[in-house]
């Protein structure tokens, strides 16, 4: 069979477009197969209840590199993404709200703290130098040392090497914090830092989110980092709306790849990799079709690709193994509702710039310790984390006039269900519990409630191939990160058969709406 494409990607998800942006503008010609009837993987906006429509899965902007924004042009091509007037908001109960962001945290923080206030800036600094260390290693492939010799290592080895260099430019004890921040827990670092437990809550949050474990758990202090190296309108650490919701990025992607002449197919999903003679030449979609390429780019979770897409005879039983122990499960529920009125928070009572923040119902690290121990023990949080954004305070396009949208971010709740249990059997249940949580802080918002869409786990992997409902591919725990996602000897983007090649988040950076794993990927294909 004539081998009609030089490059063939599977998923529309925003690295699949990403990586095809960059191939087409190198003159290959690209064809990209989506399953669903819309591209955008998770980065998607879809009307959810009559009149209302809302990001459905992924839900706020930052992480979304600069880089790629300007090389795929994305303002030209409708991007417009407006920031947050507070970053966050957290309703405390008895003990009152803390606000961060807007250049209030300071003083926000000295309510709780005078010490923890002072300590504010040099926290902040800090952070923000370990972040300029991952925005840098983010955009280029990690030393991918293999057993091919000495000769073929040599690049790999350079590029350690220069990696080497960067680090040693920096300070003695700032090489000993980025270690610690890879290996031990959030709590454990932000306990260094601060004595009140509202500021360690605001932080904490981030080495949580998305990800199925305790804030006591090591490795958390790194997923904590993992949410603050990205910014918004150039603002470093600032969080943003995309106007549109998500699926205004990768619809700008998808017009870009399209006038760049890559050719899109939706509903289209693929069945199987064909292997010949050791080498993935295409793929067999679920109408039976039969498309060959150059280069089979696969932009799915690493498990999903090697367990269901390909014949286990041609996985080398290395990789069969690391994928079986591959650990997948963001631990997250996603609720879209609309709303006949904003909610009406007992601690700030009133409209305000509150609204427009990322609304974190968690007030401490304990709340979040019991939650994850609740969740790991019984399948769901009793007393759950949630973190509420209502994009329409800021994009009036997404709901009737008078009425908005909410988007709720729940953890912890399991990825598989304890005791043979199905998430089809407790969905309702379980966001009715979601609701309540809103609804103890802002009262008369379950009322407000017109209409809701829940996506269980199980229902985020039946929809977006997330599994476990994994939004990262694969949990960012230190043997899953930089040369080791999605395992050693495949760090730089190729699979392991010749001719394959992976650009999603399992692989390096890792999760997040960031185009960088399309972006490096994209630099090795056309290498090869």
């Amino acid at each position: 069979m004539k081998t009609a494409y030089d490059a063939l990607i599977i998923g529309a998800g925003h690295n699949g477009l990403t990586c095809a942006a960059y191939l087409a503008a190198a003159g290959r010609k690209v064809l990209v197969l989506e399953k669903r009837e819309v591209v955008g993987g998770a980065a998607v906006t879809e009307t959810f209840h009559p009149g209302f429509r809302n990001s459905v899965a992924s839900y706020t902007v930052s992480l979304l590199q600069p880089k790629v924004i300007a090389d795929l042009d994305l303002p030209r091509h409708g991007l417009r993404v407006v920031p947050r007037r507070i970053n966050n908001f957290l309703p405390l109960g008895e003990s009152g709200y803390l606000l961060a962001g807007g250049g209030r945290t300071r003083e926000e923080v000295a309510k709780f703290s005078r010490r923890d206030a002072e300590r504010l800036p040099a926290y902040e600094a800090r952070l923000e130098q370990l972040a300029d260390v991952l925005r840098v290693l983010a955009l280029a492939p990690p030393p991918n040392i293999t057993d091919n010799g000495w000769w073929a290592a040599l690049p790999e080895l350079l590029r350690a090497g220069r990696l080497g260099r960067r680090l040693h430019a920096l300070p003695a004890g700032l090489r000993q914090e980025l270690l610690d921040l890879f290996t031990i827990s959030a709590a454990e670092y932000l306990d260094r830092w601060f004595e009140s437990a509202p500021i360690k809550a605001l932080f904490g949050f981030d080495g949580i989110v998305g990800n199925y474990a305790s804030p006591y758990a090591p490795g958390t202090a790194y997923v904590l980092l993992h949410h603050v190296f990205g910014e918004s309108n150039g603002v470093k650490g600032a969080w943003g709306h995309a106007i549109g919701g998500m699926g205004a990025i990768t619809q700008a992607m998808a017009a870009c790849c399209r006038e760049r002449g890559v050719e899109i197919r939706t509903g289209a999903g693929v069945r199987e990799v064909l292997v010949r003679d050791g080498r993935a030449v295409g793929v067999v979609t679920d109408q039976d079709e039969r498309i060959e390429a150059r280069a089979v780019v696969a932009n799915v979770n690493p498990k999903l690709l090697y367990e269901r897409l390909i014949d286990p005879a041609h996985v080398p039983e290395a990789t069969r193994e690391r994928m079986a122990n591959w650990r997948c499960g963001s631990g997250t529920l996603r609720m879209n509702v609309a709303l006949s009125r904003l909610p009406d928070f007992s601690v700030l009572p009133g409209e305000g710039d509150h609204l427009t923040a990322g609304i974190i119902i968690a007030p401490s690290l304990a709340y979040m310790d019991r939650a994850w121990r609740d969740a790991h023990d019984f399948g769901w949080s009793r007393e759950p984390v949630v973190e509420m954004l209502i994009p329409s305070t800021l994009d009036d396009s997404l709901a009737p006039p008078g009425h908005h949208v909410a988007s709720l971010f729940c953890q912890h709740v399991a990825p598989q269900l304890p005791d043979g249990r199905s998430w089809d059997d407790h969905r309702e249940e379980v966001a009715d519990l979601m609701i309540a949580t809103v609804e103890r802080h802002a009262p008369g918002f379950a009322a407000s409630v017109l209409g809701r869409q829940v996506l269980t786990p199980l229902d985020l992997e039946r929809t977006f191939g997330l599994i476990g409902g994994d939004i990262f591919h694969g949990a960012l725990s230190l043997n899953q990160l930089f040369s080791a996602r999605p395992m050693l000897g495949q760090a730089g983007y190729r699979g392991a058969i010749d001719g394959l090649f992976l650009c999603g988040s399992g692989t390096h950076p890792g999760g997040g709406v960031t185009g960088a794993p399309g972006h490096n990927a994209a630099r090795v294909v056309l290498g090869c």
